[in-house]
């Protein structure tokens, strides 16, 4: 029997959290797949996932990349994208296939709380609202979206950065994304053990350079030092 729910998690030596998004994914309520789409690991990402029985494939390095990989081998016709850092309610699945039953919904995404008590971690879990009343939709929110209507727009480019907001921007041409009301809760590693400012401003700076129309090649080059900092752990993409 299909799958109805294919959860497909892009990896890039992601040891440290993998597992314990895993165990929550796999309690995901109803009839689902879980795949691990690694990048080229040199830790033991694969290991881990192998571990907890889920499906491991490889792909070409890149967030982007890997999450169309896993699409093509999903089983399923609803397709949920899980950070390997972003943790879900276990009702989140049966949520989707809810959503997914109007026919004029193409996706969809949840709410996001970064996990912590810092500063950083609390702006950002305000700030999210506030970015999607203005459109915009970012992969940790856990977008998911209807089979057809990813094949349909042709999936995820392999941008080696905003390919998330390339993605929907595309998907609302074809139906409705909506906001689910429930909270997956992600990392907020990307702005730790550095100055939350300075990372933030770049970060800003570069979703402007976005929409200006800079490609996002070109961008990835500017993005680079907020994700590799030294006290950063890498992320997939």
């Amino acid at each position: 029997m299909r799958p109805k729910l294919s959860i497909i998690i892009p990896t890039l030596n992601e040891a440290h959290t993998i597992g314990a998004t895993l165990d929550v994914a796999v309690r995901v309520s109803g009839d689902i797949e879980v795949i691990v789409v690694d990048g080229g690991s040199s830790d033991a990402t694969p290991a881990i996932a192998a571990v907890r029985g889920v499906r491991v494939i490889t792909s070409e390095r890149g967030r982007g990349a890997q999450m169309h990989r896993g699409a093509c081998d999903a089983r399923s016709d609803a397709l949920w994208f899980l950070h390997a850092d972003t943790l879900p309610t276990e009702d989140a699945g049966a949520r989707i296939v809810e959503a997914l039953r109007d026919p004029g919904v193409a996706g969809g995404n949840f709410h996001v709380r970064f996990d912590g008590s810092r500063r950083a971690a609390r702006f950002l879990t305000w700030l999210y609202p506030q970015l999607r009343r203005l459109g915009l939709c970012y992969g940790d929110s856990a977008i998911f979206v209807r089979r057809d209507a990813y094949e349909q727009i042709g999936g995820f480019r392999s941008f080696p950065i905003f390919e998330d907001l390339d993605f929907v921007r595309r998907l609302r041409r074809v139906g409705r994304v909506v906001h689910l009301p429930a909270t997956v809760v992600t990392s907020s590693r990307r702005f730790e053990g550095r100055s939350f400012a300075f990372a933030f401003a770049r970060w800003a700076i570069l979703q402007g350079l976005y929409w200006a129309g800079v490609h996002p090649c070109t961008l990835q080059r500017l993005y680079a030092p907020i994700r590799s900092g030294p006290q950063v752990k890498t992320k997939s993409g």
